[in-house]
């Protein structure tokens, strides 16, 4: 019988660790390893779940204090050598959700949200919105209820972009009329 996909035994699996890990950006737990080298049919969390330990005890990957995994530069150089033995299909795969990942955690040290509660049960939300020199938008709402400051943070979260975009683009909408009229 043919065996298809790129895993074909443990050290397959170790080199997709070894790749992924290599190119994620922050320190990511078990779960996230496995969800970032699902690529091939033939992986499963019981691979990643054995592998992973292994390549601490090896030193190819250290465990940060919160449980985290991290490559060290001894996994870094053996991933240097083993990435091409890697199928480009899977390696295609694992190069876009490492980029996606990448991208969603670039994302939330950007955009921040607090709750604060109220004496009288109401609650505020502070949003804001930063780049890499600074922030660039800090907006405050208040919430009559936890239900409701959770439901707006959680808006603010995913469009956090659009709703900076829409508040300057009226900003400087009404700047320009002003100007028009005088």
């Amino acid at each position: 019988m043919e065996q298809r996909g790129f895993i074909q035994d443990m050290l397959d699996v170790k080199v997709l660790i070894l790749f992924v890990m290599a190119r994620v950006q922050y320190p990511v737990d078990l779960q996230k390893i496995y969800e970032l080298c699902y690529q091939d049919d033939r992986l499963s969390y019981f691979d990643v779940s054995v592998a992973v330990p292994e390549m601490v005890r090896s030193g190819h990957l250290s465990q940060t204090e919160d449980g985290s995994f991290v490559i060290t530069d001894k996994g870094r150089d053996h991933e240097a050598v083993t990435c091409d033995a890697i199928a480009y299909p899977v390696m295609q795969r694992a190069q876009a959700a490492v980029d996606a990942f990448n991208r969603e955690m670039r994302r939330r040290g950007l955009v921040r949200t607090q709750i604060d509660r109220q004496p009288d049960g109401s609650c505020t939300v502070a949003m804001t919105l930063n780049d890499e020199k600074g922030m660039l938008m800090k907006l405050e709402l208040s919430a009559p209820n936890i239900t409701h400051a959770r439901a707006l943070a959680r808006a603010y979260e995913q469009q956090a972009d659009s709703i900076f975009q829409t508040i300057m683009t009226q900003l400087l909408a009404s700047a320009e009329e002003r100007r028009a009229d005088v």
